[in-house]
């Protein structure tokens, strides 16, 4: 959450410190400028590969029609626009979105790659003021994303708007793992292997420091789930994966 400081400037978190609100998307910038090309692999590297799992489920419990019109935030290098683009026909469309430019370029070339060409577009946007018209998209995802968003309830806010009456939100994302001796192993893990591996492959500690550190700082699944409420979703609901370590956050377009 944002507050104040006894300067009266606005400030919110990055990782553990507390910067300056306007500061924020320019140091999370830097970040996946620096992580980019090294992103998946480091993926597969921090969860053992479980990453793939979960973005796998989340996408197979979409519930996605040939025909959807879908929106992916924070899109980055397209693991969700591969998994999503196969279940669309010449009717749908998928828009890839990220805030950063670097991070999108990996995306689409990955996905051009693979020959995703059709009724895919990409778009440099942020999730707080998207560039899209009302009541646009039958979905819109985000995952592992959120919780890089300055201003997350300016995020929900924007999701709901560009979503069609009836259309839903999901959210995958970190959250609060439910059991204490696994947390207490999960601490060690993330402020200690994370950094190193970082370190080790792709050259840059700090970034996965925050990356560990931004998890813990992220609304629970209570919290969130209250965010969307208060955002105007209905129908919201979350579902854990793997004891809370991620959940799944799912909300509705009245």
């Amino acid at each position: 959450m944002n507050q104040e400081n006894p300067q009266g400037t606005e400030t919110t978190h990055f990782g553990y410190k507390e910067v300056p609100v306007e500061e924020k998307q320019q140091l999370v910038g830097q970040v996946f400028d620096s992580v980019a090309e090294k992103y998946d692999i480091m993926n597969d590297v921090m969860s053992m590969g479980v990453h793939r799992l979960w973005k796998r489920f989340f996408v197979q419990t979409c519930q996605i029609r040939p025909d959807d019109q879908v929106l992916d935030l924070a899109g980055g290098t397209g693991d969700i626009a591969a998994l999503i683009y196969p279940q669309l026909d010449e009717r749908g469309q998928i828009v890839l979105s990220d805030i950063n430019p670097n991070m999108l370029a990996v995306g689409r070339r990955r996905l051009i790659d693979r020959g995703m060409v059709r009724n895919l577009a990409f778009v440099e946007a942020n999730a707080e003021q998207l560039p899209f018209e009302d009541n646009r998209f039958d979905l819109v995802t985000i995952a592992f994303g959120l919780r890089n968003v300055t201003r997350q309830d300016r995020a929900l806010a924007e999701m709901l708007r560009v979503l069609k009456p009836g259309g839903k939100a999901r959210i995958l994302e970190f959250s609060r793992v439910q059991s204490p001796l696994l947390a207490k192993a999960y601490d060690a893990y993330s402020f200690g292997f994370l950094p190193a591996m970082g370190q080790l492959v792709a050259k840059d500690a700090e970034s996965y420091r925050y990356l560990a550190e931004s998890i813990r700082k992220h609304p629970d699944q209570e919290t969130l789930a209250a965010m969307m409420r208060e955002a105007g979703f209905s129908g919201v609901r979350y579902q854990n994966l793997n004891a809370g370590i991620v959940a799944i956050h799912t909300g509705y377009k009245a």
